[in-house]
């Protein structure tokens, strides 16, 4: 039984959301998100709710947890054209920088030519004294955005240059140690 997909989303004000067959359309201030739902699960409005239920009341295992999916995915939408969803990073290191040149963010982080990342639709990067941030309505997409830009550079874990996201903690490993000769 899922907790997540039981509890009805409330649709705030200067959000619509409409429901057609297998398709569901969520449109606020900030834009318009779309999703299919698949055919075992059923999303219906009700006042100012949104339910999400299963069509038949035994689903097979592998089909269980689409309840519960669903449900997340439809608030994550809501909350996407209402507020919109950032992640920020950090670039740690000498040297290292990020730009925002037109439709690409230019970085360079030690490697021989600067590595440019295409902004996708519904994306906008902004670039402020080390720290880049990643804003839309998406979540899905702003989260796979970032975790490429941080892929470019993990931030190590000697010195702890690279990219990583702010607030992350990198665990510092000790380097080599001399060991002193006896004589």
């Amino acid at each position: 039984m899922s907790r997540l997909g039981k509890k009805p989303i409330l649709i705030p004000e200067g959000v619509k959301v409409q429901v057609n067959g297998s398709e569901v359309v969520v449109v606020g201030p900030k834009g318009e998100l779309k999703t299919s739902v698949h055919d075992q699960i059923k999303v219906e409005i009700k006042d100012n709710h949104i339910e999400v239920s299963k069509v038949k009341e035994n689903l097979p295992k592998n089909l269980r947890g689409l309840w519960g999916l669903y449900s997340a995915l439809l608030s994550n939408m809501i909350e996407g054209v209402k507020n919109g969803y950032e992640k920020k990073l950090e670039i740690e290191g000498v040297g290292f920088k990020a730009e925002v040149q037109g439709n690409e963010l230019s970085l360079n982080v030690g490697y021989v030519h600067p590595v440019k990342i295409k902004k996708p639709d519904g994306i906008n990067f902004a670039v402020e004294k080390g720290v880049i941030t990643v804003s839309g309505i998406d979540k899905q997409k702003v989260g796979q955005v970032s975790a490429e830009i941080r892929q470019v550079k993990k931030a190590e874990p000697y010195k702890g240059k690279g990219i990583k996201y702010q607030g992350e903690k990198i665990r510092r490993k000790e380097g080599k140690k001399v060991v002193a000769s006896k004589k």
